[in-house]
């Protein structure tokens, strides 16, 4: 299964068959048009099912599969709110269980505003909440993530309609790069609470976030962090306005019987799986795909679409742990299909959104550098000489320095050979078929 991000058309996302008939249970309910972004979205709702659970990463190490995220880009009304329906479906155990500890809460708060003045106050009820609000404050936050740690390490989840709430959260912009980083990595807050009880706080943030907005929204909330590590770490999922058609979008209902009672029994396979596992297919897979995202890098000659890869890798690969975990712990094809795809298509998301920021360092930067990565083997003819490559370079704002180098990585990648013959370089057959990539289900 081969992907070009440089494409303008999405990766096409594969067929669910034996193994992932549960991303075609999910999809059952959404218009066609909605269902490519919906399933990397909808994952982290379903993660936060998990606790007690570890994986092992190619880099020998043991991760959570907490800490996912998803960002829905597409023009207003494209149909993001698709993904808030197909939520509260996933998420129907954690309604009921946070509307139990707001009972506690409110009957709480009832008995303290009875009490007389000169009475003893009763005692705060500990309560944590699993699907806390959108408009959830910074102390609230912290505050449930400290309960949670102290109830088995439980995730919560929220779905932001908008990005911007992330602000509130998070306690404003400036902080949203360091808290999503800790979130992603697992990490403790790094932020301590005085209160009348003392100073307590720095929990272990375990959750899992999805967000919503315009491609405008998007560009403006992530314009000064491209480069610092909170970019990289959140998974893209764009869809882009379609024709004009004089039709409504057909949806299915998410409250049907018979599609809730099957989803009931793929969320049980989550709520009970506990331990640590170690997945070899979905392993080498990661191993592919980091091989294969070098060789597009050096097909555009871009360091930062080559360091924004690692992570995409990382998160595809979380996605596929659970999958494996969904087909009751055993791997197919078909989920090394969907873990490539994810990958791919963050990536392509990134690039669409946000490739002409990429080279933007500052508000003077040449309008020829405003271009986001591209495969320039693809620019050429299929022989060319070393002066056609370095007048590409230039048009797209790279050193002239750099031809002969990246003359060199492509011959060693086997994507080009040369004859002393001629003076030409030539695409080889291995490139013309498929960019030079090996990756496979």
């Amino acid at each position: 299964m081969i992907y070009n991000i440089f494409d303008k058309a999405a990766p096409v996302m594969p067929r669910p068959s034996k193994g992932t008939e549960f991303c075609k249970l999910l999809l059952s309910k959404a218009s066609k048009d909605m269902r490519e972004p919906l399933i990397p979205m909808v994952i982290p709702a379903l993660a936060a099912h998990l606790s007690g659970v570890e994986f092992q990463y190619c880099d020998n190490n043991y991760y959570e599969l907490c800490g996912q995220m998803g960002h829905l880009i597409g023009p207003s009304g494209i149909g993001k709110a698709q993904l808030t329906r197909l939520i509260e479906a996933v998420m129907r155990t954690f309604r009921d269980h946070d509307e139990t500890e707001y009972k506690k809460l409110v009957d709480w708060q009832r008995q303290v505003k009875t009490r007389g003045a000169n009475k003893e106050k009763p005692e705060r009820p500990e309560v944590c909440f699993w699907f806390p609000p959108a408009d959830l404050t910074n102390a609230a936050f912290l505050q449930n993530a400290m309960a949670l740690e102290k109830m088995n390490n439980r995730t919560q989840f929220l779905n932001l309609p908008e990005v911007e709430m992330a602000d509130r959260i998070c306690g404003g912009h400036k902080q949203v790069s360091q808290m999503v980083r800790n979130i992603y990595d697992c990490q403790r807050a790094g932020a301590l609470r005085a209160t009348a009880d003392g100073v307590v706080g720095n929990p272990i943030l375990r959750a899992c976030l999805t967000f919503s907005s315009t491609p405008e929204a998007a560009r403006l909330f992530y314009k000064k962090d491209l480069t610092n590590g909170f970019f990289g770490r959140i998974p893209f999922a764009y869809k882009k306005r379609g024709e004009r058609k004089g039709l409504i979008p057909r949806q299915g209902n998410y409250y049907d019987g018979k599609f809730l009672a099957q989803l009931d029994s793929y969320l049980k396979l989550l709520d009970d799986c506990k331990g640590r596992f170690v997945v070899k297919p979905l392993n080498k897979i990661a191993d592919q795909l980091a091989e294969d995202m070098a060789r597009l890098a050096d097909l555009a000659d871009d360091d930062m679409l080559f360091e924004l890869s690692h992570r995409s890798i990382f998160a595809a690969w979380k996605k596929g742990a659970l999958l494996w975990i969904l087909n009751n712990q055993t791997w197919t094809r078909s989920m090394g299909e969907f873990v490539i795809w994810f990958c791919f298509y963050d990536l392509w998301s990134k690039v669409k959104v946000f490739g002409d920021m990429f080279k933007i360092t500052d508000e003077q930067a040449d309008e020829t550098q405003k271009c986001g990565p591209k495969n320039m083997l693809s620019n050429l003819e299929t022989s060319f000489n070393e002066s056609q490559l370095e007048a590409l370079r230039i048009s797209l704002g790279k050193s002239r320095e750099g031809t002969r180098h990246q003359l060199s990585v492509w011959q060693n990648r086997g994507f080009i050979t040369y004859s002393a013959q001629t003076g030409l370089y030539s695409k080889t057959e291995k490139y013309l078929e498929g960019l030079g990539l090996t990756v496979k289900g």
